[in-house]
């Protein structure tokens, strides 16, 4: 997964006096409000309004794609049944063998079978599904095989996609991301007004999207029988952002004790 630098933040501090500069400033009883001149309740002047800091955070990730599929088919057709079944799966050991030589796991590998008759000869087609999780050995594989098996054999193109709930979770991290970005604005404007940051009073995703690969459709139909592998993985790859409104306490500096 990688991170790209955030957009700038919009960043806006309110800073509400503390309850003792308003007893300076007005030496008569209670304690009036800044706007309209309206007085204060009781309530209020015991439990000034807290001093906040509001930010605007904003975040990007990405992720690749963790998986990939390719398809691998192998057919006959001869007059007799016994020899269309022995054609395909002499090829089709070869094929389940050198997958276990390389280390492949079996639940990685669904291998299927189609019997049937074609006017006078018997028609005989297995399909090697394989999943891998690491795409350098893919092409090791593929490559092997085409050069040990006959044009009767056909690799498909591998299919790469993102195994269930991988947006989802990309979804979460950039707003995470987000959050931590708008903490460290607020934490940098509190340094530089003298002010210490306190806990999250408001946390609010306005918002949030998600859109996979660079190319759009029509470039992906133009270009999908030329594209490398590299682009493939590209196309394929899940982009993230959000966009976070937090609300922070604002704290006084605290003043050292002195020791007697």
């Amino acid at each position: 997964m990688s991170l790209h630098p955030a957009p700038p933040s919009r960043v806006f501090v309110e800073l509400v006096p503390w309850a003792d500069q308003g007893r300076e400033n007005h030496p008569t009883s209670g304690v009036e409000a800044q706007s309209g001149g309206r007085r204060l309740p009781a309530a209020a002047e015991a439990h000034p309004a807290p001093r906040e800091v509001h930010v605007s955070g904003s975040a990007e990730v990405s992720a690749s794609p963790n998986r990939a599929q390719v398809a691998v088919r192998v057919s006959s057709t001869k007059k007799a049944a016994a020899e269309a079944k022995k054609s395909v799966c002499r090829r089709l050991d070869y094929i389940t063998q050198s997958l276990q030589q390389q280390g492949l796991p079996a639940e990685n590998v669904t291998v299927t079978k189609d019997f049937k008759r074609v006017e006078n000869a018997y028609h005989m087609e297995a399909e090697v599904c394989i999943t891998f999780t690491e795409f350098g050995k893919m092409q090791s594989i593929c490559n092997f095989l085409v050069e040990k098996l006959d044009s009767s054999v056909v690799i498909s193109p591998a299919e790469f996609y993102h195994t269930p709930g991988s947006v989802e979770n990309l979804r979460r991290q950039a707003c995470l991301v987000a959050v931590e970005n708008a903490w460290r604005k607020a934490q940098e404007v509190c340094d530089l007004v003298g002010q210490t940051l306190g806990k999250p009073l408001l946390i609010k995703e306005e918002e949030a999207k998600e859109w996979e690969g660079q190319m759009d459709d029509q470039q992906l139909a133009r270009l999908s029988g030329s594209l490398t592998v590299q682009q493939k993985i590209k196309s394929a790859t899940i982009h993230a952002a959000s966009k976070v409104f937090v609300t922070f306490e604002v704290k006084g500096k605290e003043k050292k004790k002195k020791h007697l």
